[in-house]
């Protein structure tokens, strides 16, 4: 996710659009924000950010068949599964800059820090990266590496069925974040223009949507395997659940700090679970 320290939109959030063309400019504010992919968006407000949340678990499907295909083709050739994940873990990173990574640093910074809501916040922006990050950072991407190679070692497909799905639950977690009752931490980053964009009902259907994606990426290993990475895209996104209510304790919100750790816990226990069920 774009973090309050980067390039969000560049221009303010404007009142809620109008016609059809809100879902097409969101589904590429989507791709623009959650991937390094370069898209032209034409129009940036609420209307349209609310509909680039709801795009989100479909972008992470996206990056997930991209990663899958890598650790397929890498257990394919015989490398290590351990190795495939690695190399899947680091086309993710590269394919969105790493902004998610960084989100989950910076938030683990600033909640690690102790300090008052505005402190923290200033703790989050900067652009260096503290121990509590560091020790986070390396935590995690280790759970994942395990937990996708375990997978991968089931067979090719499997290790890239648990990879889309860890993906969707990573991004539907940041669906779920920008529903109403969660403000912005901040007056003015990427928490302004998504916080309280995606309705209740919308957040439901694009979690009907990452369900499914995850079930039609789990037929590819096995007919078990489409229930297991279902169950295990809910079991992330619901772990993300704890995280949000802390941060909007502590911070007042979300900001695309908060965001990008919201996908990346998410996505690291579906992993998990997927590895397990796999």
């Amino acid at each position: 996710m774009q973090s309050d320290a980067g390039s969000g939109p560049s221009r303010p959030p404007g009142s809620a659009g109008r016609g059809s063309g809100a879902a097409l400019d969101g589904l590429r504010m989507a791709a623009g924000t959650l991937t390094a992919v370069p898209v032209r968006v034409d129009r940036v407000d609420r209307a349209v950010a609310g509909w680039a949340m709801r795009w989100a678990p479909l972008i992470g499907a996206g990056l997930g068949v991209a990663g899958g295909i890598v650790v397929s083709v890498a257990v394919a050739v015989g490398l290590t599964p351990l190795l495939a994940a690695a190399l899947a873990l680091g086309l993710l990173a590269a394919l969105t800059r790493g902004l998610h990574l960084d989100g989950l640093a910076d938030l683990a910074d600033g909640l690690g820090s102790g300090k008052p809501a505005d402190e923290a916040l200033r703790i989050m922006k900067r652009s260096d990266i503290g121990p509590f990050g560091v020790v986070t950072l390396v935590l995690v991407l280790l759970v994942q590496a395990a937990a996708l190679a375990q997978a991968a070692s089931a067979g090719p497909l499997a290790g890239a069925a648990a990879l889309v799905a860890a993906a969707v639950a990573g991004r539907l977690a940041i669906t779920l974040a920008c529903t109403p009752a969660v403000p912005s931490a901040r007056p003015d980053g990427l928490g302004t223009y998504v916080a309280g964009t995606v309705p209740h009902a919308a957040a439901s259907a694009s979690a009907a949507v990452g369900l499914a994606l995850a079930a039609l990426a789990g037929l590819l290993h096995s007919p078990g395997a489409a229930l297991s990475l279902a169950f295990a895209v809910a079991l992330g996104a619901a772990a993300s659940v704890p995280l949000l209510l802390h941060a909007r304790r502590r911070l007042g919100g979300i900001t695309g700090d908060v965001l990008g750790a919201l996908c990346e816990t998410s996505a690291t226990v579906a992993l998990v679970a997927a590895a397990i069920a796999l």
